[in-house]
């Protein structure tokens, strides 16, 4: 009878986690240095960069977040140095319709040398399969910047 019991009080324990979690099986986000969200994409802080906020959430994947402002002028500079050959950043197409500028790269590759091609892929913390960056305008002189760098 003590068996049963057992059996009925995991499955009770179960059913309340679940029930009351957002996370149930784990992987809640969690508060990181930017740099380490950057880092895991390849990229570096920018100078200038301000009111930054980044997390990382990880279960069976795991999603670096990054979101800082940072002056506009220097926004396509970053992009530029951060991601050298990566294709020019999109104006059209974006989502959502309120990012002005977006940047979608792919890190794996048939090629053993694609890791050569940015310069932060070969950087202790580097692990992303894919990185997103978008950006809004924020006005004349401020860019709200999104990172986002994933492995799936």
């Amino acid at each position: 009878m003590a068996l049963p019991a057992l059996v009925l009080a995991g499955i009770a324990v179960l059913v309340v986690r679940f029930a009351t979690s957002e996370y149930p099986l784990g992987g809640a986000p969690e508060e990181v240095p930017c740099a380490e969200a950057l880092a895991f994409g390849g990229a570096k802080p920018p100078a200038g960069a301000y009111d930054a906020e980044c997390a990382v959430q990880s279960w069976l994947d795991t999603n670096y977040e990054a979101r800082f402002r940072m002056p506009r002028k220097d926004v396509r500079a970053w992009l530029e140095t951060t991601y050298p050959v990566a294709p020019e950043p999109r104006t059209d197409h974006c989502y959502p319709d309120s990012v002005d500028l977006c940047l979608h790269l792919e890190f794996q590759a048939g090629t053993e040398d694609y890791a050569g091609l940015f310069p932060g892929l070969s950087d202790p913390g580097f692990g992303a399969y894919a990185a997103d960056v978008d950006v809004t305008y924020e006005g004349p002189d401020r860019a709200l910047v999104r990172f986002s760098a994933f492995t799936t």
